[in-house]
């Protein structure tokens, strides 16, 4: 089982840039980063000297705010609305397709590696054959509207292990459920708290649902954000992690903490779904650990720029941060024993 205690920062690689999405090459170090330069980069942390590569030809207009790994091809999206198709041997795009009419904030794929999912600020919800970049649907069940009359945002999409459901959140705190089969709404569940109205100082609103996660059966799903928010220039809120039996609508868990504050970006089961990895943060980044029979907060640790994205390898044993300003590589192995010296 995964021992959060042994968790420790072993390498850090700065950048001038923000880095928002990555993802890595099964069984290498070979990672794949969405930058807010408007490029997508390969970045070997394998070689002694890792220098990045950007993908060449006509590429992104603005923000790479999502990548969707399959095979040797690579689906990126961005806050020009575009989805790019990239051949990662070759580093070079494939086709291109105007996806949304606003900012795409998730790209992932589905299990079987059939479709690729995008979910931007037009609010929909748009299911892509992988192999082709055909529209197969445009869907929705999130209001272009927050409840104040200001433009909502649709940021995290999450599909379970089995290829079943599909999970999508929005800023005003709803979530909704989707048969994956038959891209229908089969549930929903609400977490109200992570959104929060300032009604004088800004008239703005801000948090939102950030991040969800199925459970590796698929009956439990992760919802993440931020807690109610004092001062909204500084994400001064609790993280705020809630976890529902999504079929029932039933909540099982409030997660709140303060020691590292911030939005809660992202989730990875681990353990066989016995621990709940939340990472994100405010100006600092944090990464935490939760029991999932309990609750409890296992152990957290942070760094000095948001975490915005993660992945862990193939035996939970590295974790790869794509961060505000670096990349990040930690361990959740246990340390090597040093060896005894016997005095002469």
């Amino acid at each position: 089982m995964t021992d959060p205690k042994h968790l420790r920062r072993v390498a850090e690689w700065k950048s001038e840039d923000i880095l928002f999405a990555i993802a890595c090459v099964p069984e290498t170090e070979r990672l794949l980063l969405g930058s807010s330069d408007f490029g997508v980069h390969e970045f070997d942390v394998s070689t002694e000297q890792p220098q990045r590569v950007r993908f060449e030809g006509d590429g992104h207009r603005s923000y790479v705010t999502g990548l969707a790994l399959l095979g040797d091809t690579l689906v990126s999206g961005g806050y020009d609305g575009r989805l790019i198709w990239w051949n990662i041997t070759e580093r070079k795009p494939v086709h291109d397709v105007p996806a949304h009419d606003r900012w795409i904030r998730r790209v992932i794929a589905t299990p079987d590696g059939t479709r690729i999912i995008s979910v931007a600020d037009d609010m929909q919800i748009k299911a892509w054959d992988a192999a082709t970049g055909e529209l197969l649907k445009s869907f929705t069940a999130h209001t272009l509207l927050t409840p104040n009359n200001y433009t909502s945002m649709l940021y995290p999409a999450a599909c379970s292990p089995d290829g079943r459901w599909l999970a999508t959140g929005d800023k005003t705190g709803h979530v909704a459920v989707w048969d994956l089969a038959s891209l229908e709404k089969v549930g929903e569940v609400a977490a109200p708290v992570m959104y929060t109205w300032d009604p004088k100082q800004r008239r703005h609103s801000i948090g939102g649902i950030r991040a969800v996660s199925f459970s590796p059966d698929g009956t439990r799903l992760a919802v993440g954000g931020i807690g109610t928010i004092g001062n909204i220039d500084h994400l001064d809120g609790k993280s705020r992690v809630e976890v529902f039996d999504w079929q029932t609508g039933e909540r099982i868990f409030e997660l709140e903490d303060d020691k590292r504050k911030g939005i809660v970006e992202q989730f990875a089961w681990l353990s066989g779904g016995a621990v709940l990895l939340c990472t994100g943060g405010d100006h600092k980044g944090f990464l935490k650990f939760y029991d999932t029979a309990s609750g409890e907060l296992l152990h957290q640790d942070g760094n000095d720029g948001h975490i915005h994205g993660f992945v862990v390898d193939e035996i939970e044993e590295n974790l790869y941060l794509a961060c505000h300003n670096r990349v990040e590589k930690w361990t959740l192995a246990e340390p090597e024993p040093v060896p005894e010296t016997t005095a002469e």
